[in-house]
């Protein structure tokens, strides 16, 4: 008999606490959601029509640093949107939350004395954004070690996807260099080896005829800005001749665009005769010094 009253309070104490509060609680929570959204919408709109064309060489970077910066902002108003919401639900469910915020106040000013890594992670991260180093779509490498494509950069870290497909979390406070291989253009920079034979003037016209006709080609003239063309005769190596072809592109496609050149030269090197030599030692036989 007392189970079974003490089982119809509980019900009827939940009963009375969702009619009560489940409204309550939907409405912030469809408010947060509301919110967010609205603030996606409106950090979008300010960024890109705050942003000037005419200070981006093309519009590709225009578009990367309006997702870069629209990306992190929306990552900090995220955050504030669902702390607020948390705290109102906390309200709404009775707890006092004045401790908390006032407890939360004592708890920054011990991180902030604590977790020095954390506050040199988001100044490194200010200068990453403010001096526009890489944008979310860049390819980077990172301390001359870690590269890839800039998935995310945040106030905290920079998070990069490698051609492997594996994500690195990055904390911008120990991000001493940062090369960015997709800023504005890219270079085509290729040495060969050719035998010791070769007729050096007849190469030369060999790879510039190569790369204009990649610059002319309905299928590379976007991607080539420069046509790769010969250079220099670049070093005498043990069995060939070292040679360095250059050229321009656009950001990301000197990958594409140098897989191409090495497929074409091979080609046109096969129908003039001009040989990719093997690596040769030639081995001196000493004399016998026995009678």
């Amino acid at each position: 008999m007392n189970n079974n009253t003490e089982t119809s309070q509980t019900i009827d104490s939940l009963t009375t606490f969702a009619t009560e509060h489940a409204l309550n609680v939907a409405v912030i929570l469809g408010l947060a959601l509301v919110a967010r959204r609205f603030s996606y919408v409106l950090i979008s709109r300010v960024i890109r029509k705050t942003l000037k064309p005419d200070h981006f060489r093309t519009k590709r970077d225009e578009k990367l640093r309006e997702d870069t910066l629209i990306s992190t902002i929306n990552a900090g108003v995220r955050a504030i949107i669902w702390i607020l919401t948390g705290m109102l639900l906390l309200s709404e469910f009775g707890v006092d939350i004045a401790p908390l915020i006032a407890g939360a106040g004592v708890a920054g000013v011990a991180l902030g004395f604590g977790a020095q890594s954390m506050v040199k992670d988001f100044l490194a991260g200010l200068f990453i954004l403010t001096e526009n180093q890489y944008r979310v779509g860049d390819v980077v490498e990172i301390n001359q070690g870690v590269s890839g494509v800039v998935e995310q950069v945040s106030l905290r870290s920079t998070i990069l996807r490698d051609l492997d497909g594996m994500v690195h979390h990055i904390p911008n406070g120990i991000i001493e260099i940062a090369t960015n291989m997709t800023m504005d253009y890219a270079n085509v920079n290729l040495d060969i080896g050719v035998g010791y034979d070769t007729d050096i003037e007849k190469l030369e016209k060999v790879i510039n005829k190569i790369g204009q006709s990649m610059a002319e080609d309905e299928e590379f003239k976007d991607l080539v800005q420069e046509p790769p063309h010969f250079l220099r005769v670049n070093n005498f190596g043990d069995s060939s001749i070292e040679i360095k072809i250059v050229g321009k592109t656009a950001p990301m496609k000197q990958w594409q665009v140098k897989g191409e050149l090495r497929k074409r030269i091979k080609i046109a090197f096969d129908k003039n005769g001009i040989e990719i030599p093997f690596p040769q030692m030639v081995v001196h036989k000493a004399k016998s010094t026995k009678k």
